[in-house]
């Protein structure tokens, strides 16, 4: 059997990305959202989630964009002089006990405010794909266990047509068989973006199992994809598809 979970990362962002993503769920195209609980938009995210309970609600933990909902001089050293958390930090700095620690806390206050604003959080994964870098590992699996959160999101392992790089797909490899057995961890069989598979099926690229499409609704990076969003997709990924959420995993 062949499955898919489309996931909308990015909700709470701005209205521009709220609007587009309900009503992609609305449609039947996407069927599961993450949301940025530090987000601008976020309490107008929530007040609609009801309106979708086929819907699964995760948490976008992030790090690496709008001001932290936690403080500290650590945390502090991340932002930008806005007060807002810099992007692209995670790969320029050695990320010592402290920042760990630091990063820790502001998960955990992300997924508190959503559990605060009556979010059914179904599953983790995070902006940016932080949670995907070895020295955040350990960090991730704790807030799992403070939350007994069990689902979450892989490491991109669907690539692109002709990258090929053994060594990157070796260790993503190792990297999921690691993060599904420490701290037992629910999971599709397989991750990557909309884009990538649309584009492999189109080249005649076969694919089973149950797989997590990634998309951005709403974002002016992923016009294109929003276009394939809005076009016949299932048609040429495969109707005898079955679309879930992360609440059927």
């Amino acid at each position: 059997m062949r499955r898919l979970i489309v996931n909308a990362d990015d909700l709470g962002y701005d209205r521009v990305v709220n609007e587009d993503i309900f009503r992609f769920i609305e449609a039947g195209s996407v069927t599961s959202a993450t949301i940025l609980t530090n987000g601008p938009a976020v309490e107008a995210a929530v007040a609609r989630l009801q309106d979708f309970p086929r819907a699964s609600f995760g948490v976008h933990l992030n790090v690496t964009e709008f001001p932290p909902l936690t403080r500290g001089a650590v945390l502090d050293a991340l932002c930008d002089e806005s007060g807002a958390l810099a992007t692209g930090w995670v790969k320029k700095l050695a990320l010592s006990g402290a920042t760990r620690d630091a990063v820790f806390q502001e998960w955990c206050a992300q997924v508190e405010r959503a559990l605060d604003l009556r979010v059914p959080v179904s599953h983790l994964d995070s902006h940016h794909h932080v949670h995907t870098h070895p020295a955040l590992f350990a960090v991730f699996k704790r807030v799992q266990l403070r939350f007994n959160i069990r689902k979450a999101r892989l490491r991109r392992n669907i690539f692109n047509i002709g990258r090929r790089r053994p060594a990157i797909r070796a260790a993503t490899t190792a990297w999921n068989a690691a993060f599904t057995t420490i701290v037992p961890t629910q999971t599709t069989n397989a991750f990557t973006e909309f884009a990538t598979l649309y584009e492999r099926v189109v080249a005649g690229c076969p694919w089973t199992g149950t797989v997590e499409l990634m998309c951005h609704p709403g974002s002016p990076l992923f016009t294109d994809e929003t276009r394939l969003l809005e076009g016949d997709w299932r048609g040429v990924l495969g109707r005898d598809v079955a679309m879930i959420s992360y609440l059927d995993l």
